[in-house]
């Protein structure tokens, strides 16, 4: 096995916990009190709660509360969580809808083209316009020029330089 380098070990030395140091017997008297005290809070009230609800159903049970205020209350809350619970649930239900119904419909009448054709696009357009107007770091550099009549270009004759090389993604 490879000797740890000194990266290793200083990788590994990034957090320490003495607790599970050798030693510190004070810390570690004191850390496991303090969680168990809090593990006690936890659970105390949880089976005292569940102990006195379920006393109220059956006699054999040992009864906790004997006022009728905190079994009325715990059902007022249980009753108050469902209907939270109930809206959460409708919220995100109607949400999921909506979302799935907008993405439907956005990818339906998204724009999707050939990106290989897309390239050859570029390509056939940037040759047709060095051929009608000069190349392109001509046209780039020159400050002025004035296109002749018979260089202007017609209505479609981009559209229909991409149909005459089968380049034309809206007919596919």
């Amino acid at each position: 096995m490879p000797k740890p380098t000194t990266d290793d070990v200083n990788r590994q030395q990034l957090y320490s916990d003495a607790y599970f140091d050798t030693g510190h017997w004070g810390l570690k008297i004191r850390q496991t009190i303090v969680g168990i005290v809090g593990w006690i809070a936890v659970i105390v009230p949880i089976t005292v709660t569940v102990l006195s609800i379920w006393s109220s159903y059956n006699p054999h049970i040992p009864r906790f509360w004997h006022y009728h205020e905190g079994l009325f209350e715990f059902k007022f809350i249980g009753i108050l969580l469902a209907f939270c619970f109930a809206l959460a649930s409708l919220f995100a239900v109607t949400m999921t809808i909506i979302q799935n119904r907008k993405r439907e419909r956005v990818v339906e009448q998204w724009p999707t083209f050939n990106p290989i054709n897309q390239k050859k696009r570029q390509q056939l357009l940037a040759q047709f316009m060095a051929d009608r107007f000069g190349n392109a770091e001509f046209r780039e550099h020159t400050r002025h020029y004035r296109v002749k009549p018979e260089q202007n270009l017609d209505t479609n004759q981009i559209q229909q330089l991409y149909q005459q090389n089968n380049l034309d993604d809206i007919n596919d």
